[in-house]
């Protein structure tokens, strides 16, 4: 398509969130007879499902222990659900295996699930949770697990083709998507809070309103809208000033070189997404030397997508332990390469020896897949969704976007004026406001 002068909306990112917003906001321009998708451009520099879209481990799971994460991936989960085979998801449940130090967490999450009607089950008690996970495998031998909160709903879903599929659905739309075009500033009114206009390295479009949705590349945008890198939050009565607004995690995530159905349940069926964390010493399968102590976590699922079963463990921030080796650059992360190295390899193959037989002696199968990478969180390690500079929207997703296709559809009613109550608990002023979500007892810091 030849280059835009001026459009009335213009989307940053060709991900999931740019996507989604641009296919329910032309649905809803439509809906209202205010016109189609033509008025929506989305600019993306590399291709569609470039991004951290493309490279999404692809789980889809309620499971969190904020009320409001849950309420909000409930809503994700039913936009999943509304359309499988053009998302290419899969409905196969979610499993979060979990110690006794995490027994009450879950125990609420599983009350406050029934609450909101997502169909779970709940298992308690060491032996009755041994019992249960031997129900679908016989090789299931994880120790230090005392519940486990069985999620029917959710799965996963193969991270390219559900953003091909996406995007496919909102060009039907008539939204147009330029590639291979860098966002390098905004252009502001006399006023010098609205933005005008987008400036490309191929040159300015105008519009009426900006939405981002860059994943991991938003403290770019965000440093583009001279916006606060720092935050005042009060947490029980004090205030903590000079909180550094973004950081950067590294998440760990790998591939086991098996074939997919290698996991499949003893009735042959293709089992849950399966969570465990726990707080069992961790041993090697190679050498048996000790890993961890300490209470760690890992995720797995067969995954045809990948080509084996595919997962990952807790992340690390940059500069941590655990990133030995590993140097960014915070002002632009897509430019440096990140590699997995073999203590993650070594650690996440034990993992899954630890909790089926079946992995055991397996550890030399590992490779690293296209997945893992860097997440940009915010301080509490929760999303951001909010309006700035008058008509610039901001998606900031903290690391849980994939799953959460049903933000786009929220922002795209909010953009037109209608406020969501799903998105409230996540503006920028519950820092200062002291609204923060409750912290959880896991060793991820996105639950």
């Amino acid at each position: 398509m030849s280059f835009p002068q001026k459009a009335e909306y213009i989307i940053i990112g060709a991900g999931i969130h740019g996507l989604s917003t641009a296919l329910h906001l032309a649905q809803k321009l439509k809906s209202q007879g205010k016109g189609d998708g033509s008025k929506i451009l989305i600019i993306e520099k590399g291709s569609i499902a470039s991004g951290a879209s493309g490279i999404a481990c692809g789980v889809i799971r309620n499971n969190y222990f904020q009320p409001a994460m849950r309420e909000l991936m409930a809503h994700s989960v039913e936009v999943w659900e509304s359309d499988p085979e053009n998302f290419h998801y899969h409905n196969c449940g979610y499993m979060q295996i979990s110690p006794a130090s995490m027994e009450e967490d879950v125990a609420s999450i599983y009350e406050q699930q029934k609450d909101i009607g997502y169909e779970s089950t709940f298992i308690q008690g060491e032996k009755e949770v041994d019992s249960y996970m031997k129900s679908m495998f016989s090789d299931w031998q994880a120790k230090g697990v005392t519940s486990v909160l069985h999620e029917k709903k959710g799965g996963y879903a193969n991270n390219t083709s559900s953003i091909y599929g996406l995007a496919t659905k909102a060009e039907a739309e008539g939204v147009r998507i330029l590639t291979g075009t860098t966002v390098t500033g905004f252009e502001y009114g006399s006023n010098s809070k609205a933005v005008t206009g987008v400036e490309t390295d191929k040159g300015l479009v105008k519009c009426d309103q900006v939405i981002i949705g860059a994943g991991p590349w938003i403290k770019s945008f965000w440093d583009m809208l001279d916006l606060p890198n720092e935050v005042s939050i009060k947490s029980n009565g004090t205030v903590h000033s000079n909180v550094p607004m973004w950081q950067y995690w590294y998440l760990t995530e790998g591939v086991l070189g098996v074939e997919p159905d290698f996991l499949k349940t003893d009735n042959g069926e293709m089992p849950p997404v399966i969570h465990v964390d726990t707080d069992a010493p961790l041993y090697s399968d190679v050498d048996k030397s000790l890993i961890t102590d300490e209470v760690w976590g890992l995720y797995y699922k067969p995954d045809f997508h990948f080509n084996g079963v595919q997962g990952g463990s807790s992340p690390y921030k940059v500069g941590e332990p655990g990133g030995d080796g590993i140097s960014v650059d915070p002002y632009g992360p897509e430019s440096k390469e990140f590699i997995i190295d073999d203590k993650f390899a070594h650690m996440w193959s034990s993992a899954l020896a630890f909790c089926h037989k079946r992995f055991e002696g397996k550890s030399h199968l590992f490779k690293k897949g296209a997945t893992g990478g860097l997440g940009c969180f915010t301080p509490d390690s929760f999303p951001v969704f909010d309006q700035f500079r008058e008509n610039v929207y901001v998606i900031a997703d903290s690391n849980h976007g994939y799953k959460m296709l049903g933000v786009g559809k929220l922002v795209a009613e909010e953009v037109l004026g209608e406020k969501s109550a799903l998105l409230e608990p996540f503006r920028l002023s519950r820092y200062e406001e002291g609204k923060l979500h409750p912290v959880s007892n896991s060793p991820f810091p996105w639950s």
